[in-house]
């Protein structure tokens, strides 16, 4: 059951991606986060109250940190997938897990603290590898500063990932991490909206009955997401539901090719099966000693969105 909550936030997760970039043609990417951010606030804010819990914490400056750094991530994705084919901008923003990989190695070799395990050295480089192949259309078509927002996308949600660690180390509990990155991203992207992001100095763009379903499916799209994804690494063994991850790549593939009629070459799909194997083999790494619902400690949900 848990492999299923795991294929169901993959594909909800895409299909956010999906959403985004339908709506990225009526609103601008500060708008997006504004309405991503504050129909999360919404639902959360009922379902915590109705059941009871309470949003006090004594670590405000860590929620703080966490949620700007995650608002960041989310920002230059969603400016990625506005500007990339889908699958593109979702491979890029699932090497999160490499540069936490990465990060640990260097820490480890420079403290020499940690032996190198040469398996995970070779994962990280060959995603290096694998982002040049998925890159090179892009850069060729001139979609430079979308791929460049999507590289750091995937290294800011690292420093995210971190974050959310340390949230839970200090006991903070999932909803409650969630609620205050969907009230920072409503407030950061009004005032971004407010400073006049859009095109032709627009601040608000005029609804639509398409573009008011596509800002709730969005909303509604993410908000299950990551309650499902919660769900399985509760009950689940944290190695196959962190793998199961991936698959979010193939979900945003049929999205682009049933959406957009994306096609690749052949260079393309091989970077991103690079990627994807380089991610299955670092989460290994990061994650085989994790035991059944260990998630506080060594790994959290959350993060995969930033």
């Amino acid at each position: 059951m848990a492999s299923l909550w795991m294929l169901f936030a993959s594909f909800a997760f895409a299909a956010m991606g999906a959403g985004v970039k339908l709506a990225s043609e009526f609103y601008s990417t500060s708008e997006l986060l504004m309405y991503r951010g504050l129909i999360g606030t919404v639902i959360l804010l009922a379902m915590v109250r109705h059941r009871g819990g309470t949003f006090r914490t004594p670590f405000a400056k860590s929620h703080l940190i966490r949620s700007f750094v995650g608002v960041t991530a989310l920002w230059m994705w969603f400016f990625a997938i506005g500007r990339l084919p889908l699958a593109t901008a979702m491979t890029l923003n699932y090497m999160a897990p490499i540069w936490i990989a990465a990060w640990m190695f260097a820490l480890g070799w420079w403290t020499r603290t940690k032996h190198a395990e040469w398996p995970l050295v070779v994962a990280i480089g060959m995603s290096f590898f694998g982002v040049t192949m998925v890159l090179q259309p892009a850069v060729e078509s001139q979609q430079w500063l979308g791929a460049l927002a999507g590289v750091c996308s995937s290294v800011v949600s690292a420093a995210a990932y971190m974050q959310v660690r340390k949230l839970g180390l200090l006991g903070e509990p999932e909803y409650r991490v969630v609620f205050f990155f969907s009230l920072t991203t409503a407030v950061v992207g009004l005032l971004a909206t407010l400073a006049g992001d859009g095109p032709k100095g627009a601040v608000f763009h005029a609804h639509t009955p398409y573009g008011l379903l596509l800002l709730a499916g969005i909303g509604a799209a993410a908000l299950m997401a990551q309650m499902a994804m919660t769900r399985a690494y509760r009950v689940g063994k944290v190695l196959v539901v962190a793998n199961l991850q991936y698959t979010g790549i193939v979900f945003s593939c049929l999205w682009g090719l049933l959406l957009w009629n994306d096609t690749f070459d052949w260079h393309v799909w091989l970077g991103v099966g690079v990627i994807l194997v380089s991610g299955v083999a670092a989460t290994f790494y990061n994650t085989r000693k994790t035991a059944r619902g260990a998630v506080v400690k060594d790994t959290d949900p959350i993060a995969s969105e930033t």
